[in-house]
């Protein structure tokens, strides 16, 4: 028997925070046609259900996507693919299961819940979402749909199919040739055009440097763009596709803008922080992520989660990396013992939350060259099993072996060396993750190039770190770290300064700040290079630039004392 639930949308508000939409009239009744026996499996899926939990209103931005179920359940489709679009996947899948309830033969609604675990930027699947996508995907095709429901469907289905023999690269791959052939087929589908770009962006090899998928997708995007201003989707990927040296210019305007058009979502509030930190507007990006902190913890919340939620201490790490970038300390190290009061994290995004655990003490550390306090550097204690996470675990190793070197404690070093090089074998040997075992090579690369410093072979250390700047210049940065620990380009800095080599030292701080502007400590080098080369005027900038940077925080950081004196007394 065919039949359409419409339950009524519940929307639950108090002052600040909504629950939202989403349960339609019951209406309508018996027809001849039974439904497809396939759906009585839905209960045991272990699908997401509930009210949807939107802690700061109901605004995802504009969405409007033509399809053919039932006229009753198209809002709040809708909704639920704008918040997909923010990567909002919880709640998404939600969604399109609440939509799944009221109209059990709508199949995008299937592929929208396959399309809310898939999570294309962010780690894999794990094997029970790939059975439970599987799964759905099969049902869904057993129910009535149109030709183009069909291809967005079948697109889907070629990440899910073989995932037992196909690993995750090659499936995703399999995907994003799916959705060209759907973007080509109807370019004035605007869905399969923004869903197509991201699909771009989830390939994009991480070794290209002349990055032709982030080019080719913006490139569609902000296009569309112009047409469509209030679409989270074009926003959000635009950022994302921008979000490297040499394009994040292109993203400003977007990236200010996204936040208002979907300020609904923790996600929007802390993704125009991306651009905001490959431009070093370090005061913006502050804001972005205070506001996306305050909207997670609102989730959690409400939600009644248990331990702390992955957008939140995501967000927490750019906040530590823009304080140290203003020179303020004070902010940072509170950011931090707030962090260590975190010893339940929600099982959600642990990826996400174990880079931060790893790289804010590591920071406060290297940043402020407190070279022995680097040497106790230790793995934050809380439910996560860092067992799991050796890329992460390794910037704790980095932190520890770097501040031996430079503390002249070089036996600790030497030992920290050999965790790390164990850690990037087990990586590439037994993780095969090729990306996460060059980015510990670069470490060691480094670490290496100070223990021959240390051991007073010059030319080898120079070499070395060389070597460790080229390397780091040739990959891109993965997005869940606002910044290499300490780039390998500053590093070559500090090493030619120590060998008397002031205008080497100059072009390293010069290109390490082309690539990442207005960090602190580069153009705290680049004004003692100049100032050792007699430069004045160009002293004199540099100098003036940290001073505005570190306004009111001089105090903290002897950097900021030292450019304050040297304007005054010029």
């Amino acid at each position: 028997m065919q039949y359409l639930l419409r339950k009524l949308l519940v929307m639950k508000t108090s002052i600040s925070y909504s629950i939202l939409l989403l349960t339609f009239l019951l209406t309508g009744f018996a027809c001849q046609n039974e439904k497809p026996k396939a759906i009585d499996e839905l209960s045991n899926l272990e699908l997401l259900r509930g009210d949807l939990i939107l802690c700061s209103g109901t605004e995802f931005g504009d969405i409007s996507f033509a399809l053919s179920c039932d006229y009753s359940v198209r809002e709040a489709f809708d909704l639920a693919v704008s918040l997909l679009h923010s990567f909002e996947y919880r709640e998404a899948e939600k969604a399109f299961v609440n939509v799944i309830d009221a109209d059990p033969e709508c199949a995008m609604a299937y592929w929208g819940v396959a399309m809310s675990i898939y999570h294309e930027l962010w780690t894999a699947p794990k094997e029970s979402d790939l059975k439970k996508g599987a799964r759905l995907i099969e049902i869904a095709r057993t129910l009535e749909m149109d030709e183009r429901e069909s291809a967005y469907l079948e697109a889907i289905a070629t990440y899910y199919e073989d995932w037992q023999t196909l690993d995750h690269k090659t499936r995703a791959k399999k995907y994003e040739k799916a959705m060209e052939a759907l973007y080509k087929s109807d370019s004035s589908d605007v869905e399969a055009t923004v869903f197509y770009s991201l699909a771009l962006n989830s390939t994009a090899d991480p070794k290209d440097e002349t990055l032709s998928n982030q080019r080719k997708a913006g490139a569609i995007l902000e296009e569309l763009f112009k047409e469509r201003p209030n679409h989270p989707g074009i926003a959000h990927y635009i950022i994302h596709n921008y979000d490297n040296p040499p394009l994040a210019h292109k993203a400003l305007e977007t990236a200010r803008r996204y936040a208002d058009i979907a300020p609904s979502s923790a996600h929007a509030q802390h993704m125009p922080s991306h651009i905001f930190t490959r431009l070093g507007l370090w005061d913006e990006s502050i804001s972005s992520n205070i506001n996306s902190a305050n909207s997670a913890v609102c989730y959690v919340e409400e939600a009644g989660m248990e331990g702390h939620w992955f957008q939140e201490i995501h967000a927490i790490d750019y906040l530590v990396y823009a304080y140290l970038q203003k020179g303020d300390n004070v902010r940072a190290q509170a950011q931090y013992e707030y962090l260590k009061s975190m010893t339940n994290v929600n099982p959600e995004g642990l990826f996400a939350v174990a880079y931060p655990f790893a790289a804010i003490p590591a920071r406060l550390a290297l940043e402020n060259k407190d070279w022995q306090g680097a040497t106790a550097v230790e793995v934050h204690k809380s439910n996560l099993d860092f067992e799991k996470f050796p890329w992460q675990e390794a910037i704790v190793h980095y932190a520890r072996a770097l501040g031996g070197c430079r503390s002249g404690d070089l036996e600790l070093a030497k030992s920290e060396i050999q965790v790390l090089n164990d850690l990037h074998d087990r990586l590439e040997e037994k993780e095969g993750n090729e990306y996460f075992a060059n980015q510990v090579l670069i470490q060691i690369r480094t670490c290496e190039a100070w223990l021959a410093l240390g051991n007073g072979d010059q030319e080898l250390a120079l070499e070395t770190m060389k070597e460790a700047a080229q390397m780091e210049s040739s990959t891109n940065k993965h997005p869940v770290t606002p910044c290499e620990v300490l780039p390998a380009a500053e590093l070559l800095g500090d090493m030619l300064m120590i060998l008397d080599k002031p205008e080497e030292a100059l072009a390293a701080y010069q290109e390490n700040l082309r690539m990442r502007p207005n960090r602190l400590n580069s153009l705290y080098g680049a004004a003692l290079a100049s100032k050792e080369m007699g430069k004045t005027e160009e002293t004199k900038m540099y100098f003036e630039q940290l001073a505005e940077l570190g306004e009111g925080n001089a105090q903290q950081r002897q950097e900021l004392k030292e450019a304050e004196a040297y304007i005054v007394q010029i």
